[in-house]
């Protein structure tokens, strides 16, 4: 399956969760994860009638090497390490715990920019007892989407749902376990990259991202 773009992803998100659900969800919150998946959570919202707003969250790369993802963090300092880092590894890559803490502090400066430069276009939402429709535009190694799941479950959600239009299959048991329902369009075997399912995979910038959310701020 290959989507035409990150708009369409997200209108056939919310076909198959509007059939599931048949808008039975409770005070639905649509959470997205920028900047992709904040097109991609566009119709979701718009066909659900549901607030939509986002989660930020960056993932932390190795030392020499900002493309290798050991972990990810959150804007509330929610931190999760990649499993695969074992004790060889972190040697070998010069991963320690004062570069863990030094790389999340620096990075919790850049989420804290960014929350800053959306502010304005940013309503916020109580989370507990609201049935979380979590939203990017595809999962790769997952540690960002992990991480999320984790921190929005920390704030008492009545459920979380994934919905993502591409995922590797060797994750989806793993996400299965993560959260309440998972909602995805394609599990490829054969899987490099989340831009490979899409025709047009282009940036989304943060002007595109407060666009969007400024029609849901009141």
């Amino acid at each position: 399956m290959i989507f035409k773009d990150r708009e369409e992803a997200g209108r056939l998100l919310a076909n198959e969760i509007i059939k599931k659900y048949d808008h039975n969800l409770q005070n639905p919150l649509v959470v997205a994860i920028p900047r992709g998946g904040v097109v991609v959570a566009k119709p979701i919202a718009d066909s659900l009638n549901a607030p939509l707003t986002v989660i930020l969250v960056k993932k932390i790369g190795a030392p020499f090497n900002e493309e290798y993802a050991i972990g990810a963090i959150t804007e509330d300092g929610e931190i999760l390490i990649s499993p695969n880092i074992s004790e060889d590894i972190a040697l070998k890559l010069g991963i320690t715990d004062d570069y863990i803490y030094s790389k999340s502090k620096e990075i919790l400066e850049i989420l804290k920019e960014r929350k800053n430069l959306y502010r304005n276009s940013i309503k916020d939402f109580d989370v507990k007892d609201k049935d979380i429709i979590l939203v990017d535009d595809g999962i790769a190694t997952g540690l960002t989407t992990e991480t999320a799941i984790l921190s929005i479950r920390n704030l008492f959600p009545n459920r979380i749902i994934l919905a993502v239009p591409v995922m590797p299959y060797e994750k989806v048991d793993q996400f299965k376990e993560l959260v309440d329902d998972l909602i995805v369009l394609h599990t490829p075997v054969n899987f490099s990259a989340v831009g490979q399912f899409y025709v047009d995979f282009s940036q989304v910038s943060d002007e595109d991202v407060m666009n969007i959310l400024n029609e849901y701020v009141s």
